[in-house]
């Protein structure tokens, strides 16, 4: 009979072996049965230091796990409807992944714009966006990458231009920081709320990001800008029209016929454009891959319900 006692290799492995097979079984039923019932959203180990300490020497491999946990759970969130409970484990996930493994760069920038994607594509908490990338920074102090992420949080979701540019200028100073961010940092306090500052920022992530999906979500922000300005121009046409004729209910088939527009308009994706008849403004439709819009405004710590 194998004494485990003189064999720790063997403990190991197995305990490594028990704590990956029930990782795995706990990802195939969140596939199995998506939409649980809120009170069944919670995580049987909730320490990254505990968990960290189970994992022995395969902390790495664990974080590996509960980081494609995490997009299960944010792309099932994301698909699924309702609003109750949605992304309640996200943070709680990532804080796991990034404690199992405090280098894990990618966990850290794309766990970030998880977070703070306005409701409904995402929880809306660009605060807990912020507290991500702080823990990453306190684990790696001269990531610049980091800092410019922060920035671009304060920038993009919470219009707080002063903390953005002061995010982007102490991003500058970084070893190895590119040379566009000191400008930025000048251009977002002379232009907050500027879309061009917002352009320049996805411009720049478009072209230096070092990973594919970051690149194809830094070409989606700028195509929102493009349609952002696109429903600028609609606005006003149809404010125009509107305080011209007061009583004539609007719709895309009276602008039409009225002249206004040559027919529906469409975003850059193709989808048509919702006009809300009761105000007479514009947003994109919920079916298109641009939705929701960034508001211009800080975004609501608490999810919308």
């Amino acid at each position: 009979m194998l004494d485990l006692r003189h064999r720790p290799w063997v403990v190991a492995v197995t305990v490594s072996l028990l704590l990956l097979m029930s990782v795995g079984l706990q990802a195939a039923r969140d596939r199995a049965f998506p939409r649980m019932d809120v009170r069944e959203r919670f995580l049987y180990l909730q320490s990254g230091e505990a968990l960290k300490r189970i994992s022995l020497s395969y902390d790495a491999l664990v974080a590996d796990i509960y980081w494609i946990r995490t997009l299960q759970h944010y792309g099932g969130d994301r698909l699924s409807e309702g609003g109750q409970g949605k992304y309640v484990l996200l943070y709680p996930l990532l804080d796991l992944t990034t404690s199992l493994d405090p280098r894990f760069n990618i966990a850290y920038r794309f766990g970030a714009i998880f977070l703070a994607e306005p409701w409904p594509g995402g929880p809306g908490r660009p605060d807990l966006a912020v507290a991500l990338l702080r823990k990453g920074l306190a684990n790696d102090p001269s990531k610049w990458q980091y800092m410019q992420d922060i920035g671009f949080v304060y920038y993009w979701a919470l219009a707080d231009f002063r903390n953005a540019a002061a995010w982007f200028r102490r991003a500058s100073h970084a070893p190895g920081a590119p040379s566009w961010l000191e400008p930025l940092a000048a251009t977002t306090l002379a232009q907050g709320g500027d879309r061009t500052a917002s352009r320049f920022l996805w411009q720049q992530i478009a072209t230096s990001a070092d990973d594919d999906w970051l690149k194809r979500e830094a070409e989606r922000r700028l195509v929102q800008l493009e349609a952002m300005d696109q429903i600028d121009w609609l606005n006003a046409r149809i404010e125009t029209y509107a305080t011209a004729h007061p009583d004539d209910p609007l719709s895309w088939e009276r602008l039409v016929r009225a002249g206004v527009l040559r027919g529906v308009p469409r975003d850059p994706t193709g989808e048509p454009y919702v006009l809300n008849e009761a105000w007479g403004t514009v947003t994109v439709s919920e079916g298109s891959r641009l939705y929701p819009l960034p508001t211009g405004e800080a975004v609501h710590m608490e999810p919308q319900r």
